[in-house]
């Protein structure tokens, strides 16, 4: 708070001293008299801020008065006060607070603004109407009025101005610049229109940046404002402007005022933030916003200071630059901001010489950077063109063009060419009057001047020139004459004249008058004036006029006066004598020969005034045909000026004389459409328009016919034009979207929106964002609005379940699921997918335990596992079972698994099903202390279930025996769709007695077999692979065989199995001892399986091979006897090998054999056994492979294999051969083969492998090994819906201990030919292939191309495929090669067939045909040879609808397969002749004619011309008559025959005296003298120049003799030179203008018109010894700066800082 003062009673004398003052001002005067005193100090400032007073005092030292003041003030603390300080007038009112007031305390409020009294210090009580002056005077320093700088001093209020100086009157423009023109800001003005809508409540109405000022917005509506702001800290803000009133927003002051139908809001300003004003919608209506402040142009251009000096000493120059300044971020940015504003305008830099001192002797450099580097670059300079070569008919000009520089003087000389050819060089020559030369031109025949017999008849003959104006220049040699001898065939019926009779004046006359105009022409020639008037009002008189030898200028088209010898030819005569009509009714005597002699016989004198034709009017048409009539005037005979036509005798007017012209058909034109709309409305759009050829066929029926575009000869006009090629106001342009931040459960995407404007050159320049007034677009927005899948959410581990030694850790796990709105949810647990074990429990590992009086040891968990195999033999409703082995179950059993851990708690063991987390259900219960419990298995329960203890896992694999008898692992099932025929009924007899046999030993055999794994593999194999109609069979046989397997003594033989299995041993070949009862049970003997009795009808059955299980193969062994689906290992000691092969159907199957895919050849050493069993004597390692027993009926076959490997090897089963499938969806080959398909089918490589021990396969591709997902089964690989990239060689490795082996397929992707989607490299092909030659592309459906006979064409064959398909080429359905004729080439691989010389013959249908192993594509083109020919067609529209000049000329065509085509095409045809035909010859409806207008009455000032218009009527002979007005009128308007011309001012130059003889000097005693000249009326009115532009101008300047500029320049000597060495040496002089007599230095301008003489020069250009690069001179960094790198001075001067540039 500032503090208040009391006045003391000094100060109140001082007051009231200058209270007597008369003047309002403050400013001190000077002293008058020197009776005054010095003034004293300054007094302390009134106010501490905000503005006071400050006064000063002096004294009188004269006894007497003294004049003037004896106090003076001005203004201090000029500061704006703190916004806490509060007003100060407010302080003065509140500083009575505490005195009362009528015996009462009020609270007092300041009253600003009084007018009557503004000083003095009136408050109001507050909450009253109370307003009472406490003191007669505010103290000084207080504002008079709260809008204005205006303070109060002593009582009166002084006038203070914004530079905050007593009495000034410096105002604030608009910009708040305190005498500013208002440059620094602009006005923005605007209306928006709300669209308001139920979806959109807010709308942004304009955006005001920092720093404007004089805001003013009106509302009309109901709807609402209110205001966003952003401070430049970035700080937001909002007001809602909810009441009327004054407040501070953002320490802005705005007013709001809120009436019944608008809002006004109003800010003062400047703001101090960037307000958002925005519009919120409240009625049904829209509201419109005006809005009008003044926005700062925050980028403004700043004069730097002068760079360092170029020269330490000897005189060097600095220059200043520009730079575009932020006033809000107070920094420097680039140029374009400042480029933005039209207002600012880039200061030019400034040169001034400095360091002037000579410098002291010394070697070497001196800091100098030489200032001539900142002259103009070097331009071409052209002299003057010269006078054109010819002044008319197409001439030469040429000038001169030499490059130039211009020094710090202006003194300018020639370089050479190359400094300048940075730019184009100006053209030296051009062409000039390239118009046509003036002809002459003959007018028609007059009528002959006799009706009988012999006369004469005269035409006009004109000279014209290019623009159909009559002037001279014409030759006169080839001018047609102008009279000829007419012969009448009506006989005279008078004695015949001998000589032809003269024509009448009429003609004659203007044939004389026509022939002697001239004109003025660039070659000299007689120019005559025109005659004087007749010397006599009557009688014989004379006539004179001036003839002058004159020549037009052509380069500054003024006319020139020669001497008479210069013309050529006889002068025109210059006197002539004149007949001015009989004087005072004397009968006019003359004789013939006198008559002939003044007038050469041919003038009357009955008449002074006649009528006389005077030419034609202009031709009404241009084209088409049209109308020219005689111009008939009244002339004076002897003055031949025209006269009123009441002087002449009206019925001796000669007939109206009509005449067609411009008959020819207009030529084809371009019609012109208007303009479009512009495409844009800012920046660079573009319009188009409709351009077309037109002719005119008829004016009479305006019928146009449109033609082809190459029939109009001139420039097609543009049809397109850029439009609205300025630039766009600021706006908002938004990026793409980025991708979504999240895949699912609503995320965020986001995309860069700048501000920019498209300038007018179409580019686009980016701006702040304060730029852009309308609202921004959103920058995000939400994305992927749908539910996540549900997944797991875990907690954080627990701690280790132990303190010491090793524990578990376990967490929890929820199932979350996110949704859409991206609020995540907990959802039920059997939506997530099952989590692994190890996802919820680990082991964890602490320091070892110590146990009391012993070291400790390390115990790991650990599970006592059961290796033990289960058969269920019998349904039992539950079975237990320990971890570790495996078991196989029969359906609907309850299983209970226990896993019998140790040194692990019992809670924390888990269970886990192939490999997923097993939780407790409806149908399995996971127990605590290990146990898992399974309610009645289903197929589904079928797996592998582990539990884990830690780091400890052990398994049990449940199986499950189908239908109680058959095991659930899955079979090698035969094909698909084929039913198992019924039994036999001798096989259904064998198979019941089986039957109760195997169900008899099965009642003695426990509920579950045991045994061990390894005894069961090749069993369990065999049980598996039994085929579909023999499972049911021999299931119970098999379990019942296995579990004697399994449960015998060691003692037991094969021999003790029951009877009821061992009857199955052949009679004809009992079975060696190795072959074990088990296997041997599995026989039917062949009676029962394969014959069937005499007289029995068994059904037809195809033949199927019984799959038997044989015992273990002891390798030691020397006979081996296996049957098939088993693995023989040849061993050293093998002597035999016997393969058995038994197979049931009817009729019964042929048995072949076959090894490796090949039959079987039988020898001594390979036998085939009569019960089909193949035996190998005396096995080698050749005889290793895969044998095939294929057995045959005609019902189909079936095939079994059994491997003999050499000593157990692995051993694969391959095939060799190639496989090529189109068609079938699925195809299965053995490894080896080679496949070639095509794509999306299902491909399946068996690899059958053997060994002993069993192999295992691995798959690779491309010799990586195969994994997920790459389904396998049982060795086979299966590649589904393959496509190019399966495409690759597949492997498949057996291996064993005893050894591995690898065997490929080579799978190879067939693509069929086919059409290519993209035909660009074929385009591409066919172009380089012939560029100039028609070409096209055949497809499916055929194309066409249409040649001329003899041309040559190119056929492309767009085709694509694997492997790339081969092309043939076909001709009317024959190959090309055979086709008589055809001139051909194939190209490109059969790509491309170039067909040459085509002619009729060659047409037809071209066609390829491209096959590759995947299938064939044929694709055509037919080829049209054409051939052209003219047409005679029907007639065309009549050239005219009346008259005598209609004809139809026949409409004559090129036709090309009968349709029409460019006339070009024929060219080369005989064209036939073709008449035009008369038509329309009928008489036309009479119309107006009008002749061309009179020459105007007066040259200026307002005159009249005419014209005359008649009604004529053109019959069909060509005879224009005329008529009765009425006919015309009926039909149109008639057209006025009067109007005004010449309207404009009759004006004149005018000019003063010439002035003295002072201007700039021009040379040695040559100044330049000056008058005024101006343009004025002939009444003395000054006009504009502009008015008087038409007339030569005279001259306003000229040369004048004056002393003043009797000057030269004068030189000093040279200094020394500034380097010693190197390229930068420099010496100076001095040089300045002198007086040539009194030899005194006058300003340099005097001297301007002789050039300066340099006053520097370079020197010492040696090389300097030290060569290296590196800077020289300390002012790099700016040579840098200002990009002045490239110049060679500075980058060898900068050496180092340029070459980092």
């Amino acid at each position: 708070m500032e503090c208040c003062r009391r006045a003391t009673p000094g100060t109140l004398l001082l007051f009231l001293a200058f209270l007597l003052l008369s003047s309002r001002t403050a400013r001190s005067e000077e002293d008058r008299d020197g009776l005054w005193d010095a003034w004293g100090p300054w007094s302390e400032c009134s106010r501490t801020c905000g503005g006071g007073a400050s006064y000063s005092l002096r004294r009188c030292l004269s006894s007497q008065s003294c004049e003037g003041r004896n106090i003076r003030y001005r203004t201090c603390s000029n500061v704006d006060c703190p916004p806490e300080a509060g007003d100060f007038r407010a302080q003065q009112c509140s500083a009575h607070n505490d005195v009362k007031h009528h015996g009462q305390f009020y609270e007092w409020l300041p009253v600003s603004n009084d007018p009557d009294n503004p000083c003095s210090l009136k408050c109001q009580a507050k909450g009253t109407t109370l307003v009472v002056e406490l003191a007669p005077k505010v103290l000084d320093g207080t504002r008079c009025y709260t809008e204005s700088l205006d303070m109060c001093i002593s009582g009166l209020c002084q006038i203070v101005g914004c530079d905050h100086q007593l009495g000034s009157t410096a105002k604030e423009d608009n910009c708040g610049v305190c005498n500013g023109d208002g440059s620094t800001c602009r006005l923005v003005r605007g209306q928006y229109k709300s669209q308001l809508s139920a979806t959109k409540l807010d709308d942004t109405v304009v955006a005001i940046p920092y720093g404007s000022r004089h805001i003013r917005l009106v509302l009309k509506g109901p709807d609402h404002l209110y205001l966003e702001t952003k401070t430049l800290q970035g700080a937001k803000g909002e007001n809602s402007l909810s009441s009327a009133g004054t407040f501070l927003v953002d320490n802005s002051s705005v007013d709001f005022q809120k009436l019944p139908d608008k809002e006004i809001l109003r800010m003062a300003g400047p703001l101090t933030a960037d307000f958002i004003v925005k519009i919120r919608n409240l009625g049904p209506t829209d509201s419109t916003v005006q809005f009008i402040f003044y926005q700062p142009i925050i980028h403004r251009w700043r004069e730097t200071d002068f760079f360092p000096c170029s020269a330490t000493c000897g005189g060097g120059y600095q220059l200043t630059s520009a730079e575009c300044y932020d006033l809000r971020s107070n920094r420097v940015v680039a140029d374009q901001y400042c480029h933005y504003y039209p207002e600012n305008i880039k200061p030019k830099p400034k040169l001034q010489e400095c360091n002037l001192d000579p410098c002291p002797a010394s070697d070497g450099y001196k800091q100098i950077m030489p200032y001539d580097l900142y002259h103009p670059l070097p331009r071409w300079e052209a002299t003057p063109w010269t006078a054109c070569s010819s002044s008319c008919g197409g001439g030469i000009q040429s000038r001169a063009v030499s490059c130039v520089e211009e020094d710090i003087q202006g003194h300018v000389t020639s370089v050479e060419e190359w400094k300048c050819m940075y730019t184009p060089k100006m053209p030296i020559a051009q062409p000039c009057n390239i118009f046509d030369c003036p002809k002459w031109l003959a007018q028609e025949w007059s009528p002959c001047t006799v009706t009988c017999g012999q006369g004469l008849r005269y035409r006009v003959v004109l000279c014209i020139d290019h623009r159909g104006m009559h002037t001279g220049g014409c030759s006169p040699k080839t001018k047609p004459h102008i009279k000829e001898e007419c012969i009448i065939p009506t006989p005279c019926y008078k004695p015949k004249e001998k000589l032809p009779v003269e024509a009448k004046l009429p003609w004659y006359k203007q044939a004389q008058e026509l022939e002697e105009g001239a004109a003025v022409s660039e070659e000299p020639s007689f120019i005559p004036d025109a005659w004087s008037a007749c010397t006599v009002t009557c009688g014989v008189g004379t006539q004179v006029r001036i003839v002058r030898c004159q020549v037009l200028l052509s380069f500054s088209q003024s006319v020139a006066d020669l001497p008479v010898d210069e013309c050529e030819g006889p002068k025109p005569a210059s006197q002539r004598a004149c007949y001015a009509g009989p004087c005072h009714g004397e009968i006019p005597e003359f004789s013939p020969d006198g008559t002939d002699g003044l007038f050469g016989g041919l003038q009357d004198f009955d008449e002074l005034y006649d009528w006389e034709y005077e030419g034609f009017t202009k031709c009404s048409e241009s084209c088409g045909g049209g109308v020219q009539e005689a111009v008939v005037s009244c002339l004076n005979k002897q003055s031949r000026e025209p006269a009123d036509e009441n002087l002449c005798v009206t019925n001796r007017r000669p007939p109206q004389l009509l005449k067609s012209c411009n008959l020819d058909p207009c030529p084809a034109r371009w019609e012109i459409g208007k303009w479009s709309p512009c495409s844009l409305t800012c920046g660079v759009g573009l319009q188009t328009r409709d351009v077309f050829c037109s002719h005119l066929l008829s004016r009479e029926m305006n019928e146009t016919v449109i033609l082809a575009d190459e029939l109009c000869h001139q420039p097609k006009p543009s049809t397109v034009q850029a439009c609205n090629r300025f630039n766009c106001p600021p706006a908002w342009y938004p990026a793409q979207w980025q991708l979504c931040s999240r895949t699912c459960g609503g995320g965020v995407q986001k995309r860069e929106v700048l501000c920019k404007q498209r300038m007018a050159d179409g580019s686009f320049l980016e701006l702040p964002e304060t730029f852009c007034s309308a609202s921004k677009p959103a920058s995000q927005q939400a994305c992927k609005k749908d539910d996540c899948p549900s997944e797991w959410l875990l907690s954080e581990w627990t701690e280790c379940s132990t303190s010491c030694g090793e524990g578990t850790q376990t967490r929890s796990a929820i199932c979350r699921k996110v949704l859409k709105t991206g609020i995540s949810t907990v959802v039920n647990s059997t939506l997530c997918p099952p989590l692994p074990f190890s996802s919820s429990i680990r082991p964890c590992m602490l320091a070892t335990c110590a146990r009391p009086g012993r070291p400790s040891t390390k115990h790991s968990p650990h599970i006592a596992a059961a290796r033990k195999v289960y058969i269920q033999t019998r349904r039992q409703r539950k079975l237990h079972f320990v971890v570790g082995g495996s078991a196989y179950l029969l359906p609907k059993t309850a299983v209970v698994l226990r896993c019998p851990a140790r040194r692990f708690r019992k809670q924390l063991i888990t269970w886990e099903k192939d490999g997923r987390h097993l939780a407790s259900s409806a149908h399995v219960t996971v127990a605590p202390f290990g146990y898992l419990k399974i309610h009645r298995l289903q197929p589904s329960d079928a797996g592998v279930y582990t539990c884990s203890a830690g780091p400890a896992r052990e398994q049990f694999v449940i199986k499950l025996l189908a239908g109680g008898r058959k095991l659930g692992a899955r079979p090698l099932s035969p094909r698909s769709g084929e039913e198992a025929p019924a039994q036999d009924s001798a096989e259904r007899n064998a198979s019941s007695e089986e039957d109760r046999a195997a169900e008899q030993a099965l009642l003695h055999l426990p509920f579950a077999l045991v045994a061990e794994q390894r005894r069961l593999d090749d069993i369990l194999r065999n049980l598996s692979q039994q085929p579909e109609e023999l499972r049911d069979l021999h299931s119970k046989h098999l379990v019942a065989q296995l579990a004697q397997e399994i449960f015998r003594r060691p003692a037991e033989r094969p021999d003790a199995l029951p009877k009821a299995s061992a009857r199955g041993a052949p009679a004809a070949a009992p079975p060696p001892k190795h072959v074990s009862g088990f296997s041997g049970a599995l026989r039917t003997p062949p009676s029962s399986a394969g014959e069937a009795g005499p007289g029995s009808r068994r059904p037809q059955r195809k033949p199927s091979i019984l799959r038997k299980i044989s015992a273990a193969q002891q390798l030691s062994a020397s006979e081996v006897v296996t049957h098939l689906g088993q693995t023989v290992a040849l061993a050293s000691g093998t002597l035999s090998v016997l393969l058995h092969c038994e197979a049931v159907g009817h009729p019964r199957p042929t048995i072949s054999w076959a090894r490796n895919g090949e039959e079987v050849q039988f020898g001594d050493r390979i036998l085939l056994q009569p019960d089909d069993s193949l035996q190998i004597l005396a096995p080698v390692e050749a005889d290793v492979g895969f044998y095939t027993c294929n057995a045959t009926n005609i019902l189909g076959y079936d095939s079994v294999s059994i491997a003999v490997t050499l000593a157990g090897k692995p051993l694969v089963k391959t095939s060799r051969m190639t496989v090529v499938n189109t068609e079938k969806p699925d195809i299965t080959v053995d490894i080896g083969s080679t496949i070639k398909t095509v794509q999306g089918v299902n491909v399946t490589i068996n690899c059958q492998v053997a060994g002993v021990p069993e192999a295992e396969v691995t798959w690779f591709r491309n010799k990586s090994k195969l994994g997920f997902p790459y389904p396998l089964h049982e060795g086979s690989l299966l590649l589904t819906n393959v496509s190019s990239s399966d495409q690759g060689l597949y492997s498949c490795r057996a291996a064993n201990v005893r050894g591995e082996l690898t065997e490929s397929t080579q799978l190879l992707i067939l693509d069929p030919p086919q059409v290519p989607t993209q035909l660009e490299d074929i385009r591409a092909l066919l172009s380089a292939t012939g560029p100039n030659l028609p070409s096209v592309l055949t497809s499916p459906l055929g194309t066409q191309l249409v040649l001329d006979p003899g041309n040559s064409a190119l056929l492309g064959c767009p085709i694509k495929g694997h492997p790339v398909p081969n092309i043939t080429w076909f001709h009317g359905g024959q190959p090309v090669a055979s086709v008589t004729g055809l001139t051909h080439h194939i190209l490109a691989a059969g790509q491309i067939l170039h067909v040459a010389n085509l002619s009729g013959g060659s047409q037809g249908e071209f066609s390829c045909l491209a096959q590759n192993e995947a299938g064939m594509l044929m694709q055509k083109a037919t080829v049209v040879i054409q051939d052209y020919w003219w047409s005679v067609d029907r007639l065309a529209t009549c050239s005219a609808s009346c008259g005598n000049r209609g004809v139809q000329q026949p409409r004559l065509r090129c036709l090309l397969n009968s349709t029409e085509v460019s006339p070009a095409h024929c060219a080369g045809k005989a064209r036939p002749a073709v008449q035009p035909i008369a038509c329309n010859r009928r008489d036309c409806p009479s119309r107006w004619m009008v002749t061309s207008w009179s020459a105007c009455t007066r040259s200026c000032g307002g005159g009249v011309q005419t014209r005359r218009v008649t009604c004529q009527k053109l019959k069909a002979s060509g005879i224009s008559t005329p008529v009765s007005n009425d006919m015309c009128t009926q039909l149109a308007k008639r057209p006025v025959d009067t109007q005004a011309c010449n309207q404009q001012l009759c004006v004149e130059w005018a000019f003063s005296s010439w002035g003295q003889c002072n201007g700039p000097c021009i040379g040695p005693h040559l100044a330049v003298q000056h008058r005024q000249v101006f343009c004025q009326t002939r009444d003395g009115i000054t006009l504009p120049s502009e008015q008087c532009s038409a007339l030569p101008r005279p001259v306003s300047t000229q040369n004048c003799w004056t002393e003043a500029c009797s000057v030269h320049w004068r030189v000093s000597l040279w200094t020394l030179c500034t380097a010693t060495c190197g390229n930068y040496g420099f010496q100076s002089r001095r040089v300045e203008c002198v007086h040539v007599r009194t030899n005194k230095a006058v300003p340099e301008h005097l001297c301007s018109w002789g050039p300066r003489p340099a006053n520097w020069q370079r020197c010492n250009i040696t090389p300097c010894e030290n060569m290296e690069c590196r800077d020289t001179t300390r002012y790099c960094e700016k040579v840098k700066q200002l990009k002045l790198c490239q110049l060679s001075q500075f980058k060898s001067r900068c050496c180092g800082t340029c070459g980092k540039a």
